[in-house]
């Protein structure tokens, strides 16, 4: 089910262009992944939904470097908070702010670099 006109509309707007921003400091051309609303609850469907996000930047040297020298401050410097979710695979920095969040997701081995964003979730009218 797609919505238009919605609370979410200026959300994914303003959390598409951040995404871009940041993928746009690793410095190459990102690949969208998905973009579009998905389901916030399986168990009603098409009741509530969020909006979703993603690049892949396949070809990122320095990207731990990148993440941490560039990214973190500059993110922190715009209001968004910080909170680590790295696991021993990948090194992965989550950044929320009214409403909007978003993962910044680095491989520990390879240069690939995974952008995803989510709105919060809104109830369908």
């Amino acid at each position: 089910m797609i919505t238009t006109n919605t609370v979410l509309d200026p959300l994914a707007e303003d959390l598409a262009a951040v995404i871009d921003g940041v993928a746009g400091t690793f410095g190459t051309a990102a690949e969208r992944t998905v973009e579009g609303e998905l389901d916030c609850d399986p168990t009603q469907p098409g009741r509530s939904l969020c909006w979703q996000y993603g690049l892949r930047v396949d070809d990122a040297s320095d990207a731990v470097r990148t993440l941490v020298d560039v990214v973190l401050p500059l993110m922190e410097n715009q209001g968004w908070r910080t909170r680590d979710r790295s696991n021993p695979r990948e090194l992965i920095a989550q950044f929320s702010r009214d409403g909007a969040d978003f993962n910044v997701h680095v491989s520990r081995v390879g240069d690939g670099v995974a952008i995803v964003g989510s709105t919060a979730c809104v109830p369908v009218p």
